[in-house]
């Protein structure tokens, strides 16, 4: 990129605070596609869905001597309805892996069938120090903890009559906010935070009328916290870039202000080539960056392999530190990959 231009970082961090502050979790990404629809539409952009809703973008390239594909995931992790208890509130199940003690007090959505929309809370079933000899030392988990709505209901009968029932989804509050100092803290940066960064791109490239050298699709799943969001992506794609989070902690070496490049995670080595090309591309721009291995993660890119397509495949992102402060799971980044665009 060159150095007169440049992402418009006051679009970047709207672009990311709207998209956080939607509820997308996993298998309910419909409405936020939607929005970034109109959003791609806007500059010009092709825009299509396969048939689980997964978002396809086509940026035409100066020629079309290959296609080469850039993926991220607007679903997040969340909940869903599992039963309702006699005494009126809600047991659940998680959707993908969030941490469930993290969970306990935090505000959330219930959303019924036919769009109706309650609030409720997450709490231990010992939630009170003044009444339960457990309720510091209960384990937090699915089984010991419940979601309470804030309706008059006093039974299972009260919660029926209110429209709620197994297989609702219950969307986690985000909490989202954006810091003087430019951070943004949140639940779900993962991997919002690179959709925005990558509309952020879109946006740059319309505003300074842009071609990539080659045609390049980008793929927005839908699934990727279960596993099989690009499992299926166009079959012209013959290389694709994950943009999905970068992890800080233990032995690893990147800080939330580094470029993030993953050589391998648990799906296997990321191919050597393109590694290391990126690895080249951040040394001959002088971009803070680091190489880690993070053994418990996967990507777009591994369910997009493990699939059978015929890609090359590596990975990127912002680097995202987590924070446990008073039982809140949040992520902080301030978008160290964006550079690499």
């Amino acid at each position: 990129m060159s150095n007169n231009l440049s992402i418009n970082k006051e679009f970047l961090l709207k672009t990311a605070k709207d998209i956080l502050e939607f509820n997308s979790p996993t298998g309910f990404c419909f409405e936020i596609m939607d929005k970034i629809e109109e959003i791609v539409k806007s500059f010009g952009y092709k825009f299509e869905r396969n048939n689980k809703g997964c978002g396809i973008i086509t940026v035409e390239g100066q020629n079309n001597e290959k296609t080469v594909g850039l993926c991220a995931h607007v679903d997040t992790l969340g909940a869903m309805v599992r039963s309702i208890t006699a005494n009126g509130t809600l047991k659940f199940t998680i959707l993908g892996g969030p941490i469930v003690p993290t969970l306990d007090s935090e505000y959330c959505k219930i959303r019924t069938r036919d769009g109706k929309v309650y609030t409720g809370t997450f709490l231990s079933t010992s939630p009170a120090a003044h009444v339960f000899e457990d309720s510091k030392s209960k384990t937090r988990d699915e089984k010991n903890m419940e979601v309470r709505i804030d309706e008059i209901v006093k039974n299972k009968e009260d919660v029926l009559a209110l429209g709620i029932a197994p297989g609702d989804f219950i969307f986690i509050d985000p909490k989202t906010t954006i810091t003087e100092s430019g951070f943004i803290k949140s639940r779900f940066i993962d991997d919002k935070g690179s959709v925005a960064a990558i509309i952020a791109l879109l946006e740059m490239m319309h505003r300074e009328n842009l071609k990539p050298k080659y045609t390049v699709k980008i793929v927005i799943s839908t699934y990727e916290e279960v596993g099989h969001g690009s499992a299926s992506i166009p079959s012209d794609i013959s290389e694709m870039i994950a943009v999905d989070m970068g992890c800080i902690g233990d032995d690893l070496s990147c800080t939330e202000y580094d470029v993030s490049i993953c050589a391998k995670d648990s799906s296997g080595p990321y191919d050597y080539n393109m590694t290391t090309e990126l690895i080249n591309l951040a040394k001959e721009n002088n971009l803070s960056y680091a190489v880690d291995i993070y053994p418990m993660y996967g990507s777009d890119v591994s369910a997009a392999l493990r699939a059978g397509n015929d890609i090359r495949g590596a990975l990127i992102g912002p680097r995202m530190r987590y924070k446990n402060t008073s039982g809140l799971s949040l992520e902080r980044t301030r978008f160290g990959s964006l550079y690499f665009f």
